[in-house]
């Protein structure tokens, strides 16, 4: 036995490199694309997209702790985030006005008390019901408080709202949060420490309880666990994150009005969530990426683009349920199996061979979108208009034998790419029987 043994010292372990990189690396990659990402684009427009984007990734997450973890269908989630945003805006006008010592950064748990509270409050009443009634339960709910912030107006501020200003609040550093930048690192700040707590939450034997609660109710109860217990504190934590992402919506803002509970913010939490993915934890941050600069962007470049996004809503529901990381993640197999040649040499360009002809078809419909637009609203501004650039008359025919073409065409040629995929994804899988049994 050696002296160090004789005397109980227990001896130096070599540290698992490798197991701290896979455990830790992608929060420390994400931390690092969050502060390097306002110095590639660094422009203003691109400083408030991105605090808009990190505001809805916690929303949508928290809204997924609901859909995606529990099964929980809420059309009244924005109660939650609209009531944090209002008592944290209260809350920031009461600092100034009073010249108490608390900075800007820690108005966001305020809106996530106040979700958390409001949260225990309707969730006692909510959750006691599964499916469909909860879902009715919610939106009614929903529209309680929605029509309630026209009536209470010394709370809500009527029409009008309740404006603040977060440079009147103490300094800390220095820092009085008028510049955008200053404010997209603190809403990255916040987002990053809601993303690891929810996903950490999701790694927890509650978290599995959530999607036993999810997968089948009866059995769960048969185990020993109350899915009305399991529901409710679910449905508190996502009220609690939801007011998080309303405190940091009335920071970055310096405005909360009636909107923010009604059914619009609750249909685009949903819409977030469910494009991006619900299976997947990093879906709804997808989603919320993806409908966050639909909103911004394609609103300037066409006055019906919420049609748009309610076309690529109903085009996830029924041809991928699994929502854009699912169809990322349907890959997973053929990447850890090492089929990487079946990968990138025969499935990505067979993807690519079908993206021209679909791309041919959206384009045709987006014409024939545009131009009906044009004839049916817009007529009294005459019929002339721009796609893409383009001068057209939308009265004229070529146009519309041209949109005909691109769309038909495109449709019929995307149809005919489908064996294609299909020939590639049979080889994939091939290969990756095959790569496993090797591996075996």
């Amino acid at each position: 036995m050696t002296e160090a043994t004789k005397i109980g010292v227990r001896t130096a372990q070599p540290v698992d490199w490798m197991s701290i990189a896979r455990r830790y690396g992608a929060w420390l990659l994400l931390a690092a694309a969050f502060a390097v990402l306002p110095k590639i684009f660094a422009s203003g427009i691109a400083h408030t997209m991105m605090s808009l984007m990190g505001i809805m990734i916690v929303f949508a997450l928290s809204y997924n702790m609901l859909l995606g973890e529990t099964g929980l269908l809420s059309f009244g989630h924005a109660v939650y985030y609209g009531l944090g945003g209002f008592l944290a805006a209260h809350a920031m006008n009461t600092l100034a006005r009073e010249a108490l010592p608390v900075p800007v950064f820690l108005i966001p748990l305020v809106g996530g008390f106040s979700g958390l509270l409001f949260g225990i409050v309707f969730g006692s009443v909510s959750t006691r019901r599964g499916g469909t009634a909860f879902a009715m339960i919610s939106l009614g709910l929903g529209e309680l408080v929605a029509s309630s912030s026209l009536i209470l107006r010394s709370f809500f501020g009527g029409e009008e709202g309740i404006s603040t200003n977060r440079t009147k609040l103490f300094r800390v550093f220095d820092l009085n949060f008028g510049p955008q930048l200053q404010v997209y690192y603190l809403i990255a700040a916040w987002c990053l420490i809601c993303m690891i707590a929810m996903y950490a939450l999701t790694r927890t034997p509650f978290g599995r309880m959530c999607n036993a609660v999810r997968d089948n109710p009866e059995r769960a109860q048969f185990v020993g666990y109350n899915p009305y217990v399991v529901r409710f504190i679910a449905f508190s934590l996502a009220g609690l994150f939801a007011g998080i992402a309303g405190g940091l919506a009335a920071i970055n803002f310096e405005l909360v009005n009636a909107s923010v509970v009604g059914a619009g913010q609750s249909t685009t939490v949903l819409l977030a969530a469910y494009i991006g993915g619900i299976g997947n934890f990093i879906g709804p941050v997808i989603g919320a990426v993806l409908v966050t600069y639909l909103q911004v962007m394609l609103s300037d470049v066409t006055e019906i683009w919420q049609l748009y996004v309610g076309l690529l809503f109903i085009a996830m529901v029924m041809f991928a349920p699994g929502g854009i990381a699912g169809l990322i993640f349907m890959h997973e197999p053929l990447w850890h199996a090492g089929a990487y040649r079946a990968l990138f040499g025969r499935l990505i360009p067979a993807y690519l061979l079908a993206l021209i002809p679909g791309l041919m078809a959206l384009a045709g419909l987006i014409l024939v979108i545009e131009m009906t637009f044009r004839l049916m609203v817009k007529a009294s501004e005459g019929t002339r208009m721009s796609f893409v650039s383009v001068p057209l008359d939308a009265a004229a025919p070529v146009p519309w034998i041209v949109a005909a073409v691109l769309l038909v065409g495109g449709l019929y040629l995307f149809r005919r790419t489908w064996p294609f995929v299909a020939d590639a994804w049979q080889h994939a899988h091939a290969e990756m029987q095959q790569a496993r049994r090797s591996a075996a």
